[in-house]
């Protein structure tokens, strides 16, 4: 089987470099990153299609909600890790080229509607 590079493939995460509209810059997250990210949502996929089938075969309700309290957490682990590579990659590089203002206003409006 063929290994692909993250950074080459299209995913609804990570369509291609992707810019920020307010300020046209392109940016590209490590491999290892993506990895990390992508597989821990497909684990997250895959809880929350368990979940469905315990619901379709009448499972008790607090087993069930103990399962959605699982997908909670590692959603909001997700998010972390999200916003860790947002962090050490893109406002750094907005550091760096002197618009570290416009992308700490997008991040802030970004954690509004998170939080």
């Amino acid at each position: 089987m063929e290994s692909q590079s993250f950074s080459n493939s299209i995913s609804p995460l990570h369509p291609a470099p992707h810019s920020h509209p307010e300020h046209q810059t392109n940016h590209i997250h490590s491999d290892a990153s993506l990895r990390q990210i992508i597989n821990r949502l497909s684990r997250i996929e895959g809880h929350v299609r368990g979940i469905k089938t315990m619901v379709t075969e009448s499972r008790p309700c607090p087993e069930v909600l103990i399962q959605v309290a699982a997908v909670r957490g590692a959603i909001d682990r997700v998010a972390r890790l999200i916003l860790d590579e947002h962090l050490s990659e893109c406002i750094t590089r907005a550091a760096k080229e002197g618009n570290i203002e416009s992308e700490i206003e997008e991040l802030k409006a970004a954690l509004d509607r998170f939080l």
